[in-house]
């Protein structure tokens, strides 16, 4: 076997790592994972109930009702996939402060690539998990209809707009490491940046004219475009590749300047002194 080969083979076992030891991590934190999923639910429940008002004082048909309640829905349960994957990827650094193992995983033999890499695929995975509970729970709920749903191009667009949301997400890691007080709240600014120009609750048409353009950059944007056309219409994957190549390009284009910017921070912490600080 070359010295290559045994090199990638040791990264990949050390990224496996990664996903083993948040698994772990998340296993011992399961009841506050629990409670924040109820929280979850609820949160989406107000957000769906818009039909529902919306049907009691527009008018609305019960098809129309169900339209407008699916696409709420989707919107919610994307909108708290992003979010998991925002969580995972901002906590990377806090993670490692709160366990005390820091300064052991940044001098450990493990390339940034994989050690980001193992934190993304665990949080792709753990939030296509919740994703999809909360989208049934929700969904029996309201007893909603999908006579004509293609959840399977849905969830192949979900899996490659996790990609680009992977990519958005190493950039927001770096904010713990170079700002140990707020650091981590910032993730969700950005967090709430995509969630205004994404179409999440309502059309990008509304949007002004500057805004609309961010949205052409937004993976949620497309993501959200698709998995309601796969939903609400049955579109096959083929005919949604309008919205898949977008993703892909954006996601080819943030990992490797996620990976970027987290190496100029982490530089710029361990000059600075802020790699151990908790505060």
């Amino acid at each position: 076997m070359s010295e290559y080969a045994i090199e990638m083979r040791n990264q990949l076992v050390g990224l496996f790592g990664i996903v083993e030891r948040n698994m772990y991590l998340t296993k011992r934190y399961f009841l506050w994972d629990i409670a924040f999923m109820f929280w979850t639910i609820a949160n989406t429940l107000t957000i769906v109930f818009i039909a529902r008002a919306a049907a009691l004082t527009g008018n609305l048909s019960s098809d129309q009702e169900n339209t407008l309640a699916i696409t709420l829905l989707v919107g919610a349960t994307i909108w708290a996939f992003l979010g998991i994957i925002f969580e995972f990827m901002t906590e990377t650094v806090a993670w490692e402060r709160w366990e005390g193992t820091i300064e052991y995983t940044f001098m450990a033999p493990l390339s940034r690539a994989m050690h980001l890499g193992g934190s993304g695929v665990f949080a792709v995975l753990y939030g296509l998990v919740r994703a999809i509970l909360l989208f049934i729970v929700v969904a029996a709920f309201f007893g909603l209809a999908f006579d004509d749903a293609n959840f399977t191009a849905a969830l192949v667009i979900l899996i490659v707009a996790s990609v680009s949301f992977f990519g958005i997400g190493m950039m927001t890691a770096v904010l713990p490491l170079i700002s140990p007080e707020k650091g981590a709240q910032l993730g969700f600014v950005a967090q709430g940046m995509l969630l205004v120009v994404s179409g999440v609750y309502y059309p990008v048409e509304v949007l002004p004219e500057w805004m609309q353009w961010l949205a052409k950059i937004s993976p949620a944007t497309y993501a959200l475009d698709g998995i309601r056309a796969a939903i609400l219409d049955g579109a096959p994957l083929g005919s949604l590749w309008h919205d898949i190549w977008p993703l892909l390009v954006i996601g080819a284009a943030c990992i490797p300047l996620g990976l970027l910017i987290f190496g100029r921070g982490e530089i710029y912490a361990k000059r600075h002194g802020k790699l151990k600080r908790s505060g």
